[in-house]
């Protein structure tokens, strides 16, 4: 029976990196959980007084859309977060 080749090079490790750790400004998390809050309030206003107040009614449904913007803008800024 033949005798398997070994292997005559060592297996490739990559150098060692030095491990930075990314931190997030501090700005963020205030301010993503604020543009949630944001959206989810002004879709609740809409919905409960919209049409006794003037500006929203006015707006009729861009209202969703700029409650939604508010939430897409902090899942957007939510996925910066380290």
């Amino acid at each position: 029976m033949p005798k398997p080749k070994t292997r005559k090079k060592s297996v490739y490790t990559p150098p060692p990196k030095a491990q930075s750790v990314k931190v997030s400004p501090r700005w963020l998390a205030p301010t993503m959980v604020t543009a949630w809050i944001i959206g989810i309030i002004w879709i609740a206003v809409y919905y409960i007084a919209g049409p006794n107040i003037k500006f929203m009614a006015d707006l009729a449904n861009w209202n969703l859309l700029i409650g939604f913007a508010f939430i897409i803008f902090g899942v957007v800024l939510s996925t910066r977060w380290r």
